[in-house]
């Protein structure tokens, strides 16, 4: 399934992701998972919110630097091996992944792995076949 990203650029100095977490958090928005690379000079944060429109634009206008990204999201047992099994399939149909961060659903036993892949289109439809 297609979602929405929000992607963050960000100074590589202290405080920076305090800041996108407060402003979020006074919306009363919440992060359902986040991804962090950083280099010598700038990072930038991914992420999934449950309002991604007004996330955008509550960190817009705290002075974040924003961008919304279409990537893909799977759901897969949360056991050794779940994620070998889907990625033989994504390698089997050419899927080439740019990124891809994962977290754990409730009680543990799902969990949710979200893909940027060259072309979403075809990665969405190796999960979809599978």
């Amino acid at each position: 399934m297609t979602i929405k990203q929000i992607s963050i650029f960000l100074e590589n100095k202290p405080g920076q992701l305090a800041g996108i977490c407060r402003a979020l958090a006074q919306a009363d928005i919440n992060i359902a998972t986040l991804s962090l690379a950083d280099t010598a000079d700038f990072g930038i944060v991914r992420m999934i919110v449950d309002d991604h429109v007004k996330g955008c634009e509550v960190l817009a206008a705290a002075g974040f630097a924003v961008r919304e990204t279409d990537v893909v999201m799977a759901t897969v047992p949360n056991r050794p091996g779940g994620m070998a099994e889907l990625m033989a399939k994504l390698d089997a149909a050419g899927a080439d992944i740019e990124y891809s961060y994962a977290y754990a659903l409730g009680d543990g036993d799902k969990a949710i792995l979200v893909f940027r892949f060259k072309d979403n289109a075809l990665g969405e439809a190796a999960l979809s076949a599978n």
